[in-house]
């Protein structure tokens, strides 16, 4: 799928009264997939947080269970939390024993987050247990529904 270029997308934009924008094709599909995010995000958190965690704290330990440890840049790659952001959640996390930050023996301006012993033993209790119980959701849709929202979603990624 070849996009046009970013400033063509602008400027048809700008000629677009506001009766032909609201009434564009493409506002349903937003609103259902705003909502459908606002919705699983409703019930991911409201388990998460039932176990003792912040959803961003859960997002980290997660990320981190089951390796050696990773940078923190790393986890701002795969948690999509903010560096800023991510730093007072590894302080919270160190203040609960649950994390400690290691210099990195390859860049010593580094840190790497690891999981402490009592981290670990929360990965393996909340983890397994949140899937389980997002899964319960999951479940109700068929293999086939699965893959096609999958193919839908990654055509979106291309467009943004």
């Amino acid at each position: 799928m070849k996009l046009p270029h970013k400033k063509a997308i602008t400027e048809k934009a700008c000629y677009l009264s506001t009766r032909d924008a609201a009434q564009a094709a493409f506002l349903p599909l937003v609103r259902d997939l705003v909502r459908a995010y606002q919705l699983f995000e409703s019930c991911a958190s409201t388990h998460v947080r039932s176990m003792g965690l912040t959803p961003a704290q859960f997002d980290v330990i997660s990320s981190l269970g089951n390796t050696p440890g990773m940078p923190l840049h790393r986890l701002v790659e795969l948690t999509l939390i903010t560096k800023g952001t991510l730093t007072g959640i590894i302080d919270r996390l160190e203040q609960k024993d649950l994390v400690r930050r290691e210099v990195s023996t390859v860049d010593r301006r580094s840190f790497i987050a690891v999981l402490t012993p009592a981290g670990v033993a929360v990965f393996e209790k909340t983890f397994p247990a949140h899937i389980a119980y997002m899964q319960q959701r999951f479940d109700l849709l068929s293999n086939t529904d699965m893959a096609r929202a999958c193919r839908s979603l990654k055509k979106l990624h291309v467009l943004f």
